[in-house]
């Protein structure tokens, strides 16, 4: 069948293949150019996670504009002329740009305490520095002791202050606008990209004016997306470089070159172009798939280019046709099985439950089951149409034979070193930490590095902790029919006629509700790890403060609630108030750079003391908002890897049956694959790389790096067996054979995984070198372990 396949069709065709394939390549490659980057936080996160849907509900209740965060470090005194200036120059730049609804800074906040005024004579006219002269000795004072404004607008040692960009809100998706909801994603993300460069470029005019950062979470998707597309360019050349040195280094011959970088580009184009027709979007996870993708098909096609030259060398005698029927003959089961095992390892991720990690394995399993295809279409057709290649230039290699010596020689040795490594592995993986810190992604010297330290270190925290209080009254028990004003003194000015039923907002502020949200709101600033809290308490004690130093009443809380302005009430009040639903809010921020943060723990801490602060028959409660939604994603990557490494190593096997037919030797064969994922494991534990998005992929790419060695090296390994029956004689010519190939792979892996350390992107990195050392630990367990494992256990039949 397959030789009919090749006489028939493959090398009778070879020209009418080779267009159907440029007209395939034309098709996927103007789908590919639709490929998108998505680093939008949705896009990090746990899959139907109750949590997420609960945040996204609450910032629909409750005032949530989207902002972004300028800090400001002047080379003056914060309050001085010049400083107030440069404040109001860059508000006034910002506020031009489209994106920008509003500012919010030192200059148009309400000053409450400035002096301090009676609520009735405050509310009619509330003073600000941008509006009213002041005594900025007192402004000095409120910003830096009000619970509104110290280590949220200012820094408590008052060199920093923050210029809130509120951004407008973005428009809905609506069908009928003649965009896909997709193509509506994608015009949001180029707008996004556009304000956040218009608003750099106005920070950038004031940088000689003193210290000035900026942070938020657009900035942040932004941000993600130019990382990528940088390590998307930069290192897919840098790779594509330093493999056609690898390359001609190895081989000597242009062919081996140009040949293996066209296949897989095919292969690319083919992926990309299929990921674009499917809708899937590129995320920081996935953004690797290419580097991947090239290093591994080359990976294979080497496998071939070795075999074609070892026939070369044996037969050179023979017709180039009849070389590569012979090399695509021999390889074609042993390149299948090692596609179909890698693929199941990639697959494995489809059980992790987190979006970009399931999407990675489906992409993953698409470009290699296009790059076996495209190796086994595209190397005969093509070399049919080229020379045979001259005996003399094929380049010979003799180390993998001193490797064969050592492994006869030192079984013992091996067996000893191979044991320190399991001992290394189960300890390191005792080890291993499900905590990262979102500031850790990126390296010290980068821009949105930077500008999170100072909005984390100087102004209240970063990553949003909100605790949802609902209460169990009903509406009714606030409605009265009254002939009393609401609050004495004022029943010209804001009560209704008499006789009339007043409004729930007039007795909806019980001094039970106050008492609630005090303790929650005092509880979470006593923890260390808590940064700025803000919520219904904190206007509870500027409002002491403004009446005589005696607590406000729900009637004046009600006041307040009817009376203040828009602009101030979206400041004071609604951001932590829900009459409708019964609920208030306490918002916090987490101090996310604080080394000894362990979120989880926190969480907990923090649901097992609200338990007891909270009467459960009056009221309930729940913690939500990013610090929530990103712990989830962080604790399932635990449960995903077990479950990923059992789900594979149990595929493989169930592989290695079907393709060994041998009890003993799969258990060989999984043996020799488990091992460099353990090394991974214990690596990760010992030198304290944490376990995320990007590190829990390595266990699958290190099985699938394996794997491919591991089949290549028992297929060659029982057909030395077969001919000679000495497994001595059979480990020697296999690592005479194969081995000299897998060293190949190895080296080219290893060279272009290392391009990745010089990512912006510290999982990149991380990703890189675990990379790197999976494939070391691959090609040592593959050239010393199994040959060592196949001598001392003979699990092949005896020869006859």
């Amino acid at each position: 069948m397959f030789a009919i396949f090749c006489d028939k069709i493959l090398f009778r065709y070879v020209k009418a293949i080779l267009l159907v394939v440029s007209i395939v390549m034309v098709l996927f490659g103007y789908h590919a150019t639709n490929l998108q980057i998505d680093a939008s936080a949705d896009s990090l996160l746990l899959e139907d996670d109750v949590d997420l849907a609960l945040t996204k509900e609450v910032q629909k209740r409750y005032v949530n504009p989207s902002i972004l965060v300028v800090t400001f470090k002047p080379n003056t005194d914060l309050l001085s002329d010049k400083s107030l200036q440069v404040i109001q120059e860059i508000s006034d730049k910002l506020k031009a740009v489209q994106a920008v609804s509003s500012i919010t800074s030192i200059l148009n906040v309400p000053l409450l305490q400035s002096p301090v005024k009676p609520i009735k004579e405050l509310v009619d006219d509330i003073p600000t520095l941008q509006t009213h002269k002041v005594d900025k000795k007192l402004v000095k004072k409120e910003f830096l002791n009000s619970v509104l404004y110290s280590k949220a607008l200012v820094s408590e040692d008052f060199s920093t202050t923050a210029i809130v960009v509120n951004l407008k809100p973005t428009k809905p998706y609506i069908a009928s606008d003649g965009m896909t909801k997709k193509e509506y994603l994608n015009n949001q993300k180029d707008k996004n990209h556009e304000n956040i460069s218009a608003i750099r470029d106005v920070l950038k005019s004031f940088e000689k004016s003193g210290e000035i950062r900026l942070g938020g979470v657009n900035m942040i998707a932004d941000d993600l997306v130019t990382f990528v597309k940088n390590d998307l360019e930069i290192f897919g050349v840098l790779i594509v470089v330093l493999l056609i040195a690898v390359l001609y280094i190895l081989f000597r011959q242009l062919r081996w070159v140009v040949l293996p970088l066209f296949i897989s580009f095919v292969s690319i184009v083919l992926t990309s172009g299929t990921l674009a027709m499917m809708g899937l979007d590129i995320t920081v996870v996935s953004s690797n798939f290419i580097s991947l993708q090239l290093i591994m098909n080359i990976s294979l096609i080497v496998h071939l280019i070795v075999k074609y030259n070892e026939l070369l060398e044996i037969s050179p005698e023979e017709s180039n046709q009849i070389l590569l029927y012979n090399t695509i003959k021999t390889m074609a089961k042993p390149s299948f099985f090692v596609v179909i095992t890698t693929v199941a390892g990639f697959t494995s991720l489809l059980f992790s439950g987190i979006v970009p990690i399931e999407n990675f394995g489906l992409i993953m399993s698409i470009g290699i089951v296009y790059s076996l295809v495209a190796t086994f279409v595209l190397f005969p057709t093509i070399l049919s149409l080229l020379k045979k290649q001259n005996i003399g230039n094929i380049k010979k290699q003799t180390f993998t034979t001193t490797i064969a010596i050592f492994v006869e020689t030192y079984k013992s040795l091996i067996i000893v070193l191979s044991v320190l490594f399991v001992l290394f592995s189960i300890t390191g993986a005792r080890l291993i930490i499900v905590e990262n810190s979102f500031i850790d992604y990126f390296k010290k010297d980068t821009a949105i590095y930077k500008g999170m330290k100072t909005i984390d270190q100087k102004l209240g925290g970063t990553t949003p902790l909100d605790i949802i209080i609902t209460f169990k009254d009903t509406v009714a028990e606030y409605t009265t029919t009254t002939d009393e004003p609401i609050v004495e003194g004022f029943d010209d000015e804001f009560a209704d006629d008499t006789n009339t039923a007043q409004s729930i907002e007039d007795y909806w502020f019980t001094e039970d509700k106050l008492q609630t949200v005090q303790k929650v709101h005092e509880y979470l600033e006593s923890l260390e790890d808590i940064g700025k809290v803000n919520s219904l308490h904190t206007v509870a004690t500027i409002g002491k403060l403004l009446n005589d130093d005696k607590p406000l009443d729900s009637l004046l809380f009600a006041l307040l609630y009817k009376e203040l302005p828009p602009k101030h009430k979206d400041i004071l009040l609604n951001p932590y108030v829900d009459i409708e639903k019964n609920s208030l809010r306490v918002s916090a921020r987490v101090l996310d750079s604080n080394p000894n943060l362990r979120r989880d723990e926190l969480l907990k801490q923090i649901d097992k003391e609200l338990s007891h602060i909270i009467d459960p028959k009056f009221e309930s409660y729940k913690i939500t908002n990013l610090l929530v939604i990103y712990n989830n994603m962080l604790q399932s990557l635990f449960d995903s890897q077990i479950k990923t490494i059992g789900v594979v190593i149990l595929i493989l096997f169930v592989m290695f049956l079907i393709l060994f037919r041998s009890l003993k030797l799969s258990l060989v064969a999984i043996v020799a694959n488990t091992a460099p994922v353990g090394v991974i494991f214990g690596f990760l534990g010992w030198f304290a790389i944490p376990l995320d998005m990007m590190t829990i992929t390595i266990a699958a790419i290190s099985i699938g790096i394996a794997v491919d060695n591991t089949i290549h090296y028992i297929h060659r390994f029982k057909v030395e067996y077969s001919l000679c029956g000495d497994y001595t004689k059979a480990m020697r010519n296999s690592h005479k054979s194969i081995g000299k190939a897998m060293s190949y792979t190895s080296v080219i892996i290893t060279v272009g995984f290392a391009v990745l350390v010089m990512s912006n992107f510290v999982p990149t990195i991380y990703f890189g070198i675990l990379t790197i050392v999976a494939m070391v630990m691959a090609i040592l367990s593959d050239l010393f372990l199994l040959p060592v494992m196949l001598l001392l256990f003979k699990p092949l039949k005896t020869h006859r």
